[in-house]
């Protein structure tokens, strides 16, 4: 790994657009083009934002931690949470599935982290949180 960066903060809704900045800055170190920052933000949004609301249930006094490390151009970024976990990950995955349809989500958080970067990985347990790893190769199509 080349470089890292780890930030704990607070389930606030406020700090989903803290953590959309500082993927942002820790990835400007890669040379991005602005789709693949866009990318990287609304990615990273919708998985601290699933955090937020699905794991903690707006509880704010639950912590999230950001992780972003860069190994050559592939960034790597996880969001974890120490919740309620997800009892069936597959389902979770699902295009249009949501646990708070009282709250009228769209349930396509998984489905657009998957849109924008190049593999997303979830691992849960009931009871003890979720971490969502996320990778993106940045400039691969451009000449290094």
């Amino acid at each position: 790994m080349d470089n890292w960066m780890e930030l704990t903060f607070p389930s606030l809704s406020v700090n989903e657009g803290f953590a959309r900045a500082a993927t942002a800055a820790f990835a400007s170190l890669l040379d991005p083009t602005i789709d693949e920052l866009s990318d990287l933000r609304t990615a990273v949004s919708e998985a601290v934002t699933n955090a937020i609301i699905h794991a903690y249930g707006n509880d704010r006094n639950a912590m999230i931690t950001l992780r972003c490390e860069a190994e050559g151009h592939r960034l790597r970024i996880v969001v974890k949470d120490t919740g309620c976990g997800i009892e069936d990950i597959e389902l979770a995955r699902r295009p249009f599935y949501t646990s708070k349809p009282e709250l009228e989500r769209s349930g396509m958080g998984f489905a657009v982290m998957e849109a924008f970067m190049d593999s997303v990985a979830i691992e849960s347990a009931p009871g003890e949180g979720t971490a969502v790893t996320m990778e993106k190769q940045i400039g691969s199509a451009r000449a290094s």
